[in-house]
């Protein structure tokens, strides 16, 4: 008995000893492992044990003149009159680049083609163009030199055919993303304050109006308030590492997590919370130039949470299947094939192909086997193919 007493000590001294050594080499190993897992642990970590973003809130607020320079800019083009007198159930902001003026009519072809809205859904929707100044001559494109019209000339000639560039003076360029957010925020705020919903989108995303429409439609018969819905990243880490895009230094955002925000390829918040993102970009320093964690932070400092909502996509395109279609909200990464898209995803065969018993369970099943595979990420969730 004594004997068995001794292995059991010496055995427990050792699992003891081990676990001891590999928390060890994870200690210090912790900064030097440079992957999502360690990240996303780190992120969680610090946000459900440390911190709940007081101190970053705290942190990035500023004086109400210094928060001023990111949003005191000029207007070259503007359409203060754009709701005026309008019942509008939706202002839609597209984010866009000057040299991107085939996306911005492929839009104005497609999904967001105001005359079809009005006629065919029977409501309001206003799509506008969110964009800075286009590069200086030097850096002019070719597109625009071969033409022997400078890039502004070309805005100003499309606005004046089409009526729905909103523009700033910033350079147009991804490190300013945050001051076009700030741009849009703050021209609803000044033009558009009555509109139901604010949708922010990027200009190679896909909007399925119809399903779009008749779900805002039900939630503002319901009333909603405090709503903010698109494909939700929670507990997101900053990237540190300097060959990304999103690179983040701990100087620009010392923190280890980001607040839950929204993918900023689409979202949706109401008029309520549209004005509480607005008052927040009145004191909050907006040098960090990732504008969907930024509107993160802003909704955070207000008390706004985001929704999921599954057929919202991050940055992965949808599946192209008549079942998908039926429910689908956004999609990203379409160019070329907006055109097929729009003609496909709004047939009238695809309500007829998917509705009643039949129609359910086929793409229930179709749906498992599109969204359900193991590594797939960034458009729909498995759980999509149930609802």
């Amino acid at each position: 008995m004594f004997v068995n007493f001794r292995r059991m000590r010496r055995c427990q001294c050792m699992q003891l000893m081990t676990t001891c050594l590999v928390l060890s080499v994870v200690m210090v190993c912790w900064e030097q492992m440079d992957n999502n897992v360690v990240s996303h642990v780190k992120s969680y970590s610090y946000r459900y044990l440390v911190n709940r973003f007081t101190y970053i809130n705290k942190s990035l607020t500023i004086p109400r003149e210094q928060a001023r320079s990111f949003s005191n800019f000029r207007y070259l083009l503007d359409h203060p009159h754009k709701c005026a007198g309008k019942d509008v159930l939706l202002l839609l902001f597209v984010k866009t680049s000057p040299e991107n003026i085939e996306r911005r009519n492929a839009i104005r072809s497609t999904w967001g083609n105001e005359t079809y809205i009005q006629n065919t859904l029977g409501v309001t929707v206003k799509v506008v163009f969110a964009l800075g100044t286009p590069q200086t001559k030097k850096e002019e494109p070719s597109w625009s030199r071969r033409s022997g019209v400078s890039s502004q000339e070309q805005l100003n000639h499309e606005d004046h055919v089409h009526g729905d560039l909103i523009q700033q003076d910033f350079l147009d360029s991804f490190h300013n993303l945050t001051l076009k957010l700030i741009l849009q925020f703050h021209w609803m705020h000044h033009h558009c304050a009555h509109a139901r919903f604010l949708m922010t989108a990027d200009d190679d995303i896909f909007v399925h109006m119809p399903n779009l429409v008749s779900y805002l439609q039900d939630m503002s018969n319901k009333g909603v308030t405090d709503f903010w819905i698109g494909r939700v990243h929670r507990g997101a880490p900053p990237i540190r590492s300097k060959d990304s895009k999103y690179y983040v230094s701990f100087e620009m955002y010392p923190w280890l997590s980001y607040p839950d925000y929204t993918a900023g390829a689409g979202y949706v918040v109401s008029r309520d919370v549209a004005d509480r993102i607005y008052q927040a970009t009145l004191t909050l320093k907006a040098s960090l130039y990732i504008d969907d964690v930024f509107m993160g932070i802003c909704a955070n400092a207000v008390g706004v949470s985001p929704q999921e909502h599954v057929y919202f996509s991050g940055e992965g395109k949808a599946p192209y299947h008549l079942c998908i279609y039926d429910q689908m909200m956004t999609s990203h990464g379409h160019v070329e094939d907006i055109y097929d898209l729009w003609k496909d995803a709004t047939d009238p065969q695809v309500k007829q192909w998917t509705s009643g018993l039949i129609g359910r369970l086929y793409c229930t099943v179709v749906k498992m086997s599109l969204l359900c595979q193991p590594y797939h990420f960034n458009t729909y969730p498995c759980k999509a193919a149930f609802l």
